[in-house]
């Protein structure tokens, strides 16, 4: 075989090498997209596996003592002048002054974890929202597109910031430090997969609302006795 049919006969086989490496490619690509759909479907309502951790609110029983934000501010290590929970002051028009526990509301469809460029905010199995903090950059996107103004940016770690029901220490079965320091009961904690937990059966047999609701990203913290006030 002289030289130009060699030379023929390798370009022939680097082209076929280049076809099979790109299809090879968008196969894979097609493959880490599927993954994700089918880890994003594992977060909407009525699919996820796990416990489905959720938070009742009792607006009647918080008088605005602000344990819970100490506790959670002591717990987390929470820099000063940022809030991963906080209370709300509000007046009727009959001038009653009510109380409203905010913080994040760990939506079935958080439209904070859509815009994260990197995929650092995520949903667990059990329903809980969450940062990782070795990949966030820090662009601030989420904290942008969290409609409950419940993300802030963390000056010391550098990263977006928040509740996380205290993860940390529900895995361990204790309570969030909020729910536990609460002096009168307001907030309630519990798994919805757990029929017999004070939250199923509450949620069962209490009317409650959800903030923001119409916001579609479906609020896993439920409020007994809110105020119109308060879901503006």
């Amino acid at each position: 075989m002289d030289e130009k049919s060699n030379n023929n006969r390798d370009r022939g086989i680097d082209a076929r090498r280049r076809r099979l490496i790109k299809t090879a490619a968008v196969a894979a690509a097609s493959l880490m997209m599927a993954g994700s759909d089918v880890a994003l479907a594992g977060t909407t309502s009525g699919k996820r596996r796990g416990r489905r951790f959720v938070m009742v609110v009792d607006v009647d029983k918080c008088y605005g003592c602000y344990a819970c934000v100490v506790a959670c501010a002591h717990e987390n290590n929470v820099p000063i002048g940022v809030f991963r929970t906080w209370i709300e002051r509000y007046v009727k028009p009959d001038g009653t002054v009510v109380f409203v526990p905010k913080q994040c509301n760990h939506c079935d469809n958080p439209s904070c974890v859509e815009v994260c460029p990197v995929g650092a905010t995520y949903v667990n199995e059990d329903g809980i929202v969450l940062v990782n903090d070795e990949i966030c950059i820090g662009c601030g996107a989420c904290i942008q597109n969290c409609p409950y103004g419940a993300r802030f940016f963390n000056p010391i770690k550098g990263v977006a910031d928040k509740c996380t029901f205290c993860s940390h220490r529900i895995y361990q079965d204790l309570l969030p430090a909020c729910v536990e320091a609460c002096p009168t009961g307001a907030r309630i904690f519990g798994s919805l997969e757990d029929e017999e937990s004070e939250v199923s059966k509450l949620l069962r047999s209490t009317k409650t609302e959800q903030l923001k609701k119409w916001t579609g990203n479906e609020p896993q913290i439920f409020y007994k006795g809110l105020p119109g006030e308060a879901n503006t």
